[in-house]
């Protein structure tokens, strides 16, 4: 399966991740060569990819706002929870993981990997169906960190029960009256951070299975934030955390 990726982060972070092949590159006649575009250039001379000079018509008729490139790749390399697991071992860092129930925009789940990337989480869990994956629109909205995000596919509530017998601790992200204070739990350590659906939130099955309900501190007349938003709160809170104790490492 072949798909297009537009735009001047996304295809940068495409080639700098070599975690795809690549078919095509396309730059839109007219482009200046410099900036993100000469970054790209450069990647791919160094791949030995073909740049091919096209209309501008061609380019913007494969997705939006493509500024003038796109690239046709493989489809998305998602990797088995077990891989997820081994990173963080690998790294010799507690596991810090983003479960991700029932996801449905692209726009949010892409915000919410460009968050979980920028926190040094080590992987990101979707649902088998009922979810949007990591399509070219969730990539864009990412500004391409999913490419550098490992994404696992499971039946959520058989990933948890892995999770919880490799001694992992997972607290859903639910704003109820059975759910405790964010900053009365511990957010270091091994940790899964369980984030529902826009409209509908955690599923029953998944949110008994977690072992903390949390809620973040909210003061205003709105009820709540949508999921990208808290689950990018939540992540960002316990990356802190992880972060005041020594857990999180400079990667460079």
């Amino acid at each position: 399966m072949k798909e297009w990726i537009v735009g001047r982060n996304p295809v940068y972070e495409v080639l700098r991740a070599h975690r795809r092949d690549i078919f095509r590159l396309w730059l839109a006649s007219g482009v200046q060569e410099k900036g993100r575009i000469q970054e790209i250039i450069s990647q791919a001379a160094s791949r030995r990819i073909m740049v091919s000079h096209v209309l501008r018509s061609q380019v913007d008729a494969l997705g939006e706002n493509p500024q003038g490139v796109a690239i046709e790749v493989s489809a998305y390399p998602y990797v088995d929870l077990m891989d997820i697991l081994h990173t963080s071992q690998s790294r010799q860092e507690p596991l810090f993981v983003l479960i991700l129930d029932q996801i449905q925009n692209p726009q949010n789940l892409g915000s919410l990997i460009r968050t979980a990337e920028a926190a040094g989480m080590h992987g990101i869990v979707l649902p088998l169906a009922h979810s949007v994956g990591v399509t070219p629109a969730v990539v864009s909205a990412s500004a391409g960190a999913c490419e550098h995000m490992l994404v696992a596919q499971s039946n959520l509530a058989q990933a948890i029960a892995i999770l919880k017998e490799a001694g992992i601790w997972v607290v859903g992200l639910d704003h109820s009256q059975e759910s405790t204070a964010v900053d009365q739990i511990k957010l270091t350590g091994p940790l899964a951070i369980v984030v529902g659906s826009e409209g509908e939130g955690i599923r029953s099955l998944v949110r008994g299975s977690c072992d903390f309900l949390m809620c973040l501190p909210m003061v205003g007349k709105v009820e709540s934030l949508n999921a990208a938003v808290a689950g990018s709160v939540a992540v960002y809170m316990a990356f802190m955390a992880r972060k005041a104790t020594g857990l999180e490492k400079n990667r460079g």
